[in-house]
């Protein structure tokens, strides 16, 4: 559920009539059922001052808050939308400030020249298509073939994991497969019948990303995740597997005379962090997906028979505002006077509605610590959760989630809950076409941001019961109306099962995420894994929360260390091993990092588990 806000390097030899000199992989179940058709093709070059990593902006330019310009703010170019998706989509998800190593202590920013294939998929009995994208570096190299696949974290664009993936797979000779996973920033505006085009710019018609169907609204916004009815969670692994074979495809066009690419010839691996993450686990419960391992950083994934996060979700919107005040130095921002004031206002509230206890602000905050605590959040946790709490994220993930669950179109959400665009001012209204046209490049894929804003649809209510909104969206997780009998079947499909045997898999989290709970995701997800005989590696990272891009703010950087270091660190273990098994698989780990705070960052401040070879007999 990682909401961002303020947050393939290998070329073609192309063995012919000698035959390829290809990666050997043991056998590998076929994947069951037709090859998915994939629409809307597109095939663009990169070079020179546009390349995959970056779109030519380098570190500094993706460092400024400034984003890159349209030479036609109310109608951007292809590339001109490409390049600040691109731009947005590092900024979300990186710590990409001075001294915080990304780039000198982990990961790569250096060029890579090369062409993307781009189409749309359509996962079985789906309403709507999701993007799928594939980099191709210019030194891809036929003769030893390998394929990195990701679903975009939280709700983001197709971009979305390009930090993580982008990063690690171009660096190390890899083709690079993204998707959207069935959610993605293809807003689309009610008022004005406009969506988005493949090429990423907005249209009124033609082949557009999505076009929300069956619905009666006629103004506001529709997006995907929340209003395609399709429940895209709870196909999460299948949109994996799709842009894995969607790679196959693409490298065939890339390179018809070293054709076919097939599971057997092309080494996989699957990485993902957030709802990436989870999808990276939701596709290792499928027999034959093609994948020869996977790493899964602070995954959204729920349990089967264990409280689904959106119970965990909904209840943190309710109690964590009233809760954080029985906490002292919290991180900022948000600012702690403002949590202050919101807190002491919605204890107060909790209190009339008798569910907290206590006679002043600080015993009823005691309360809803406690609440929070008793379901698992520790309280490194609930500190992070200042973040999530400050910018009224709880409220709108629930939104999000709970009309995706009960596949809901725009307009029918059970607590009236819609999307507007907003003016300067915040009020709801008409999208200027300057606003609109940055959608697809900026949109977190989950309002608010980017101009549009969550509106409650029974405000008169609200003002009289501040918890009426708040009350109804749990209320959907928990009772037995059909709303509530709908929202849960959803959550119940989206439930993650054991993956398959023999597929090596690391899954990496930090102990103070506030906003996927390690102990209500990760440590109910391994247990799982191995009682079904996985062969999974688990480390768990102190100082750890979930958003590394939050690093830029001084504050945070005294208190925690970015995850990604540890998800390259676990990829070139994992890589390590595929290519000689010699080289051990990585080991559970508990680890013990120390922040960096004002100075650099070093290595030897991650206190990464190191590689290790395996014992001789």
């Amino acid at each position: 559920m990682n909401i961002s806000r303020p947050a393939t390097l290998l070329w073609a030899a192309l063995p012919l009539l000698s035959g390829c000199v290809c990666v050997a992989k043991a056998a590998t179940p076929s994947l069951s059922g037709p090859a998915p058709v994939f629409e809307q093709w597109r095939e663009t070059g990169h070079r020179g001052s546009d390349d995959l990593l970056t779109a030519g902006l380098g570190i500094e330019a993706l460092r400024s808050a400034t984003a890159p310009a349209f030479s036609q703010p109310a109608q951007p170019t292809a590339d001109e939308a490409r390049r600040r998706a691109i731009w947005s989509s590092w900024r979300g998800i990186a710590d990409l400030s001075p001294g915080g190593g990304f780039g000198d202590v982990y990961g790569s920013l250096e060029a890579a020249p090369g062409r993307e294939f781009s189409a749309y998929a359509r996962v079985p009995g789906a309403r709507h298509p999701h993007r799928v994208l594939v980099q191709v570096p210019d030194n891809f190299d036929a003769s030893r073939r390998c394929l990195v696949v990701a679903a975009s974290s939280g709700s983001r664009g197709v971009y979305g994991a390009i930090s993580v993936a982008g990063s690690w797979g171009l660096a190390h000779g890899c083709a690079v497969a993204y998707t959207d996973k069935g959610a993605g920033s293809d807003y689309y505006d009610l008022d004005a019948r406009i969506g988005v085009q493949a090429d990423g710019t907005p249209a009124t018609e033609g082949a557009l990303a999505f076009v929300p169907t069956g619905t009666t609204a006629t103004y506001g916004i529709a997006f995907k995740h929340a209003h395609s009815g399709d429940n895209p969670e709870a196909d999460w692994g299948r949109h994996l597997v799709q842009a894995l074979q969607f790679g196959w495809q693409a490298l065939d066009r890339a390179y018809p005379q070293a054709a076919p690419f097939t599971a057997a010839n092309t080494r996989a691996l699957g990485v993902g962090v957030s709802n990436g993450g989870g999808a990276v686990l939701r596709a290792a419960e499928l027999e034959g997906n093609g994948f020869d391992a996977m790493v899964a950083g602070e995954p959204n994934v729920s349990v089967a028979g264990a409280p689904p996060l959106y119970d965990f979700v909904t209840q943190a919107a309710l109690l964590m505002p009233c809760a954080l005040l029985a906490l002292d130095d919290l991180p900022q921002p948000p600012a702690q006077a403002q949590v202050a004031q919101a807190g002491a206002q919605r204890c107060a509230a909790l209190k009339s509605a008798g569910r907290v206890h206590g006679d002043d602000t600080a015993a009823q905050a005691q309360s809803a610590r406690q609440q929070l605590a008793d379901a698992g959040l520790s309280a490194g946790a609930l500190r992070a959760g200042a973040f999530p709490t400050g910018f009224d994220l709880w409220r709108a993930i629930a939104a999000t989630y709970a009309s995706a669950y009960g596949r809901y179109g725009a307009g029918e959400h059970p607590c009236a809950y819609r999307f507007s665009a907003a003016g300067a001012d915040g009020t709801p209204g008409p999208a200027a076409a300057e606003v609109r046209s940055t959608w697809w490049s900026e949109g977190s894929g989950i309002p608010p941001g980017s101009g549009v804003v969550l509106v409650d649809g029974q405000a008169a209510r609200s003002a009289e019961d501040p918890l009426h909104g708040l009350n109804c969206l749990r209320a959907l997780g928990l009772g037995d109306s059909a709303a509530t009998r709908r929202v849960r079947a959803g959550i119940a499909d989206a439930a993650a099962n054991a993956p398959r045997r023999g597929l090596p898999i690391v899954v990496i989290h930090g102990l103070d995420d506030g906003l996927v709970p390690i102990s209500m995701t990760s440590d109910r997800y391994v247990p799982l894994a191995r009682n079904a005989g996985a062969q999974i590696a688990y480390w768990r990272v102190n100082n750890a929360q979930h958003f590394d891009s939050l690093l830029a703010f001084p504050d945070y950087r005294k208190r925690y260390v970015p995850l990604l270091p540890y998800m390259f660190a676990a990829m070139d273990q994992v890589w390590a091993h595929l290519e000689d098994p010699a080289h051990a698989l990585p080991q559970d780990a508990l680890v013990q990092p120390t922040p960096r705070a004002e100075a650099p960052l070093l290595r030897e401040q991650l206190s990464i588990p190191a590689i290790r070879a395996v014992p001789s007999r």
